[in-house]
């Protein structure tokens, strides 16, 4: 008897002695803006061992490793971006399957608050693999694919061309073998008055249980959108580059009277996904402008980011979601369209949010003043690839991105403390 008193006096001096587990971050004091949950105040967040473990008023910072003053600053789900090339390589015959104007994926992400991308269709089922140990498996940044349903990917001219190299069949059985990495079907850059590549990529889509990505390269004349939409896609695929205004491809905003054609609300109401996928040419104020005034927000806002487009008007993330707030995209809009529901369009609902247990991949990010602006001219200025204009009161910048629960990018040293770690060399 006298042995067990001592036994459980033992054990309940360990229970007591026993420290309370620490926190790797907290961020304290951000405005936390989280469109899953329905979160929009004023609030701290934990994370630990890579995850999100609270989200509440007043954490105490006793023990935790890191404490991050958010004061003043936003913070969301790591951004989310569904429309990226980022299959670079030194093929330089073979444009952004496996050449120069693809990007390495962690040199525009982070310093963007972008912590998850999607490759829009670089590689097709004979090179993904390729793409997956060189790319994909070397990133900090968490990337995931859309496949191209032309075997060679987007390698450009007549490779792309190539109907007989659209094999449905074995599109799928390659994304079935990735189903951690393969999100869905890619069709890109076709040109011709042909349904046949939009069949094949949906029926890669249905076999492998995934969305299409559906890009028209174009025709003359163009092919009808509606039909696209009613006859061709299911609910769920993605209608990218919504916003443009090409002679090849047919608009949604009728541009005689500004208004979105009654069939796109359709649609919509079907279920297709319009995303920005903003590109080099590939979005218009002239049909932007419109819709955003009359409700129509994109689902998901993208970048369709490659040496070109980062170059020229669209820039990056943080620079295309300022330019929708400029059009009057409220904000909330704005951080859902670059979060949340890009996760639902991939199909991936353990990101894009703040839940407790998530991933611990967070944006904190800024909205910079005009006024304060270099010219202090109170405004930025936003434009087109025509060189349209307009001006914007505000503008995101990235304080600091966080990926599975580690900082990878502080802009002003807002970590307390701040430990700066290095990669190790190859």
């Amino acid at each position: 008897m006298k042995k067990l008193y001592f036994l459980v006096l033992s054990l309940l001096c360990c229970a007591t002695l026993a420290p309370a587990q620490e926190n790797n971050i907290v961020i304290k004091g951000g405005h936390v803006i989280d469109p899953r949950n329905n979160i929009n105040a004023v609030m701290d967040v934990a994370i630990r061992d890579g995850k999100i473990v609270q989200v509440a008023k007043n954490i105490d910072t006793k023990g935790a490793i890191q404490v991050v003053d958010a004061k003043g600053m936003y913070v969301t789900p790591g951004l989310i971006d569904i429309h990226t090339h980022v299959f670079f390589g030194t093929n330089l015959d073979q444009t952004y399957s496996n050449g120069p104007n693809a990007l390495p994926p962690d040199g525009f992400t982070f310093r963007n608050g972008v912590t998850t991308i999607v490759d829009a269709g670089c590689a097709g089922w004979r090179n993904f693999e390729v793409f997956k140990k060189q790319t994909i498996d070397r990133s900090q940044t968490r990337v995931l694919a859309l496949l191209n349903i032309v075997g060679e990917g987007m390698r450009g001219g007549t490779f792309e061309q190539n109907i007989a190299d659209m094999d449905p069949q074995k599109t799928a059985e390659m994304a079935k073998q990735y189903p951690d990495h393969v999100v869905g079907i890619k069709l890109a850059h076709f040109n011709g008055y042909d349904w046949t590549p939009t069949d094949r990529a949906v029926e890669a889509g249905k076999l492998a249980g995934r969305p299409v990505m559906i890009d028209f390269g174009g025709s003359n004349p163009p092919l009808p959108i509606e039909e696209l939409y009613m006859k061709h896609l299911r609910p769920g695929d993605i209608y990218t580059h919504c916003f443009g205004q090409l002679k090849t491809r047919e608009a949604i905003v009728d541009v005689e009277t500004g208004k979105v054609k009654p069939f796109v609300l359709e649609a919509r109401k079907k279920g297709i996904l319009f995303d920005v996928g903003y590109g080099g040419i590939s979005f218009a104020f002239s049909q932007a402008i419109p819709a955003i005034k009359s409700g129509f927000f994109p689902n998901t806002i993208s970048t369709d980011i490659h040496t070109g487009s980062m170059n020229n008007a669209m820039k990056d993330m943080l620079n295309v979601m300022s330019k929708f707030l400029a059009m009057g995209m409220d904000l909330q809009s704005v951080i859902r369209a670059s979060t949340w529901a890009p996760a639902q369009a991939i199909r991936r609902e353990e990101l894009g949010s703040l839940s407790v247990g998530a991933p611990a991949d967070v944006a904190i990010l800024s909205l910079l003043d005009g006024k304060f602006n270099v010219r202090e001219t109170g405004y930025f200025g936003f434009f087109d690839y025509t060189g349209y204009k307009i001006e914007g009161k505000q503008k995101f910048n990235c304080e600091m991105t966080i990926r599975n629960g580690k900082i990878v990018y502080d802009l002003n040293g807002i970590a307390n403390p701040v430990i700066v770690t290095q990669r190790p060399r190859s």
